[in-house]
């Protein structure tokens, strides 16, 4: 026997001989309404609901703490400050079309002014890579033109808290494994010029990646491996030009309303 209704609250007097089966004031029938409440609570409390439940809750917590550290608050720039950093994505713009278009078998990206910056952290790979075995030293440069700009970009985000400035370290991430495209496709072919004078054939045993694919048997795909990192790295490039325009507007957008974001960010 109930003493409030559940269904409308009315408070059960004693007087209410019928409210052994339903309720004077909306008419519930309780029998009725416990059965259906006894029913429904196994569906609503089992391990597939409950487990759906906490998986799209976790779901928006991830994608909550990715959008917090892709694009993290942060005071607004000044609009001067704005238009430069709005100049240099268009730049990135304009610089990410060309590499892009470039043909890798030509070489053409090896005669850019941003491989001879590429070459000299390549080189540098070769000597921090040495102390973990010969594979490594002789993939260590190639590994370490396109991760140092991957470390910059989280020195950005978590130091910095700067979105823009880790989308440009980005790009040059995806820039520098366009990069790599023609000295892979080059590993059967030896015909590209290298650091000492020379190509590969007149230098046996010095090319990177003839040294990496051959021992594996992978030197007869070498253009194929050449071209999926050439596609890559457009892509990332790609990805970088939304991300930072992306990171700018929202900038925009604070400045205009007035939001100051996170005081505390540098």
């Amino acid at each position: 026997m109930y003493s409030t209704c559940p269904k409308c609250q009315h408070h059960l007097q004693a007087e209410d001989v019928s409210a052994l089966a339903s309720c004077p004031a909306c008419g519930l029938v309780f029998e009725k309404w416990l059965q259906r409440v006894v029913m429904e609570e196994p569906a609503a409390a089992s391990p597939n609901a409950m487990g759906n439940r906490g998986s799209a809750q976790r779901n928006v917590g991830l994608r909550s703490v990715l959008a917090r550290f892709f694009l993290p608050e942060r005071t607004p720039r000044r609009r001067p400050e704005l238009l430069a950093y709005a100049a240099i994505w268009m730049g990135l713009i304009y610089f990410g079309i060309q590499f892009i278009a470039m043909d890798f078998h030509s070489n053409e990206i090896g005669q850019s002014f941003m491989h001879h910056v590429n070459l000299v952290f390549h080189e540098a790979g070769h000597v921090l890579f040495m102390p973990f075995g010969r594979t490594l030293m002789i993939f260590g440069g190639s590994l370490f033109q396109v991760l140092l700009p991957l470390l910059l970009l989280l020195a950005f985000l978590i130091k910095n808290r700067d979105a823009f400035a880790a989308s440009v370290c980005l790009w040059w991430a995806g820039q520098s494994t366009m990069d790599l495209a023609p000295y892979i496709a080059d590993a059967s072919v030896l015909r590209l010029p290298l650091l000492g004078g020379g190509t590969g054939a007149d230098s046996p045993g010095m090319h990177d990646w003839q040294n990496l694919l051959r021992p594996r048997g992978l030197l007869p795909y070498d253009e194929q491996i050449a071209s999926a990192v050439d596609s890559v790295g457009a892509l990332v490039v790609v990805v970088a030009l939304f991300w930072g325009g992306y990171a700018l507007l929202r900038e925009w957008w604070a400045s205009r309303s007035g939001v100051s974001g996170d005081s505390g960010a540098n």
